[in-house]
């Protein structure tokens, strides 16, 4: 099943995620459960991942690379990301994060334009009406 969610960035635009539980259901699961809630974003070479989320999941079919757009949680950090690129830790032409994540769906929209001025902001996930 797939399920849309919102996330508000303080004085800018929003992000729109498509996420599908065939891959991490309990993850999803309890991503939607916990909605909505407001984190700080940080952007790590072409990721923008959250200083925390209210989500406390173990790894669940955890994989390392990514693919493009993929959102996913980190369950080490207890963070959620967004791979809109290439990460610091990555051989040439592989996302790879900082260690294995639960991928839980796909960036829908805006491009990474948008990596430019996500730093530090406070960003609202919530369900997509």
């Amino acid at each position: 099943m797939k399920h849309f969610v919102q996330i508000d960035i303080s004085n800018q635009s929003s992000i729109i995620l498509e996420l599908n539980e065939n891959h991490s259901p309990k993850t999803v699961k309890s991503l939607l459960e916990k909605l909505p809630f407001t984190e700080q974003l940080h952007v790590w070479g072409e990721e923008i991942y959250t200083s925390s989320s209210p989500i406390d999941v173990s790894e669940e079919n955890a994989k390392s690379p990514v693919a493009l757009n993929d959102v996913a949680y980190w369950p080490t950090g207890k963070a959620i990301c967004l791979f809109f690129g290439p990460t610091p830790v990555g051989k040439k032409d592989e996302i790879t994060p900082a260690s294995p994540v639960n991928v839980i769906g796909k960036i829908i929209d805006p491009d990474k334009s948008i990596l430019d001025s996500a730093e530090g902001k406070q960003a609202t996930f919530r369900l997509k009406s």
